[in-house]
Formats: structure tokens, C-alpha cells, sequence
């Protein structure tokens, strides 16, 4: 096995295909406040990385879960489901607002995991023990945390509004309540070459999360980047060199951690660029490629 797939891990786990169902909890950010439309993190848009079959106009929960389950019954007859608060922070908000939130969501569907997707500064003591309250032996609760670079100086660069101190401290009250982690990080930031994202793959891969994500830096139309590239103050990496940046990453995280994308796929309608970049598939199987070629595999740089 080249890396360990998060399908695989899903089957493993259950003996059959799980389907995530990807929402909009009608949540914000610190960055942009209570109003969505104020500016965020350079590299994010007003959807806030909401999934594109989710759609543009406003739904309500329950019609999100809804639209979404019934075309899987009916084509795959999918029976088991993970409950995914995708877009923007999921945490920020009071914690009875969060339960409301989640329960009404969960009540949806026979969800046998909760993931919620957020950011360091939106993870306390309360939130991380909130979230740990709905683990069972049979329902896992997972975390996607943004990290995006382990350099101080670029979160600044990027208005992440966070810093590297702030993500551990997250990070270590999530694995005590016993919430597992996946850690987002993006590749090609500006004013990072290959040097700064092997150090910060490293610095990731020696707090061991259960999984990761790579996206490729990716300018949605409406985002502060996009800006910047037609100012002339911006490059970003091609698909080629991804694919390098992805098999160095892969060599150096534990064998064990799962790999759930290694790839980001905006919306046509919102992508502006890199607009030459290879699709989701091909990606991969340039990634596998790459590997073979070195004689390599997920964990052979690994050090504990």
C-alpha cells in the first residue's frame, strides 16, 4: 500500500461504504465576524469552503441532509452516513448553540460519526469537551483543524489570525477529550517554497493526528489572493510540482495516519486559479507515480 486511504480506512472500520454528508451549519468566523461578507483569510471566499452540492442559495439544515442522503440511498443504497459541518468554523458559538445545531442535524440521518470543521482559535477547554461528550464506542467525533503552514510569519502573511502556538494548544485539548484529528495544510503559500513545507510536513508529522488533508493553493474569485495575482504580487505552484509536494509529505508522516485529500476542488463556478490544474483523479494518480518512481511509500522518512 502506497498510503493509507481514508476509503479504506472507512471500510476497514465498518465492512462497507460510509458517506460523508457535507453542511452548512450557518456558522461564521473569527476572521469575518458575524457578517460572512467581511474579508476572512486571504485564500478563502464569502462560501467559506462550502461543497459545491450543496449549492449557493441558503437551505436549511434539514434540507441539506435531505437532498443529500436521498440521491446515495437510491443509487448506492447507502445506509451509513457521517455528518460533516464543512463550511467555516463550527465551533464559534456558544455551546448551547453548537448542541442545538448538532443534534438537530444528527436526528437527520443514521450518522455513526460527527466531524466538525474549525479553527485553532475557536477550540477551548469547554468546545473541546463538548465535542468529546458525543463520543461513544460506536460514534467517533472528529475534528478538521486548519493549520495551513507551521511558519508564524506566513499565517501573518495570510491573515490566518492565529498562530502556530495557538493550533498546539487546540490541538492538545482536542486529544485529551479524545477527539480525533484531521489537520488541513496548504501547499504553495506565498512566500513558501519547498524548504518551508518540508519543515512544516515535519513539525505536523511529529504530532502524529489521525489524518491529514493537502490542498494545492487554489484562488477562488472572490478572495483576497485573487486580488493580489491581478496586482501582480502573487505566484503559486503548478500541478507538477504539487504532486512532489504531496510525495514529500506522504514520505514523512506516519504510516498509520490517514490521507483524506490530496488535492483541493473548488467549484468551477468559483475557481479562478490555477486554472490549468490537473483534476482530483489525476492528481492521485500522478501522486502513486511518483511514489513508484522513488521506490517509496507513506511513512519511509517517518521519524518518530
Amino acid at each position: 500500500m502506497l498510503y493509507r486511504k481514508y476509503s479504506q480506512y472507512l471500510k476497514e472500520k465498518y465492512g462497507e461504504t460510509v458517506y460523508r454528508i457535507g453542511v452548512d451549519g450557518g456558522f461564521s468566523c473569527p476572521n469575518r465576524g458575524e457578517d460572512r461578507f467581511n474579508p476572512g483569510c486571504s485564500f478563502c471566499d464569502v462560501y467559506g469552503v462550502r461543497s459545491a452540492y450543496i449549492g449557493e442559495s441558503a437551505k436549511s439544515l434539514e434540507e441539506q441532509i435531505r437532498s443529500s442522503i436521498a440521491p446515495l440511498k437510491k443509487r448506492y443504497n447507502a445506509h451509513k452516513y457521517i455528518l460533516y459541518f464543512q463550511a467555516y468554523s463550527s465551533t464559534w458559538g456558544a455551546v448551547n448553540k453548537l448542541k442545538e445545531v448538532y443534534d438537530k442535524g444528527l436526528a437527520q440521518g443514521n450518522f455513526v460519526e460527527l466531524v466538525v470543521s474549525t479553527r485553532p482559535d475557536c477550540v477551548d477547554e469547554e468546545i473541546a469537551a463538548f465535542l468529546g461528550s458525543y463520543i461513544r464506542d460506536d460514534f467517533d467525533v472528529w475534528v478538521e483543524l486548519g493549520l495551513q503552514t507551521a511558519h508564524d510569519c506566513t499565517l501573518e502573511r495570510i491573515n490566518r489570525g492565529h498562530d502556530r502556538e495557538c493550533f498546539e494548544k487546540a490541538y492538545n485539548l482536542l486529544k485529551r477529550a479524545g477527539v480525533k484529528i484531521a489537520v488541513h495544510m496548504i501547499f504553495g503559500l506565498p512566500g513558501e517554497d519547498r524548504s518551508e513545507i518540508v519543515e512544516s510536513i515535519d513539525y505536523l508529522a511529529s504530532l502524529k493526528p489521525e489524518a491529514v488533508k493537502f490542498h494545492n493553493l487554489h484562488i477562488p474569485s472572490g478572495s483576497p489572493l485573487y486580488q493580489e495575482y491581478r496586482a501582480g504580487e502573487l505566484s503559486f505552484p503548478d500541478s507538477r510540482r504539487h504532486v512532489l509536494y504531496v510525495a514529500d509529505a506522504l514520505e514523512r508522516m506516519a504510516p498509520e495516519t490517514v490521507v483524506m485529500r490530496m488535492t483541493t476542488d473548488t467549484p468551477k463556478m468559483r475557481h479562478r486559479l490555477p486554472g490549468a490544474f490537473l483534476n482530483k483523479s489525476s492528481v492521485y494518480n500522478l501522486v502513486e507515480n511518483e511514489l513508484r518512481k522513488r521506490g517509496s511509500r507513506q511513512g519511509m522518512h517517518y521519524k518518530p
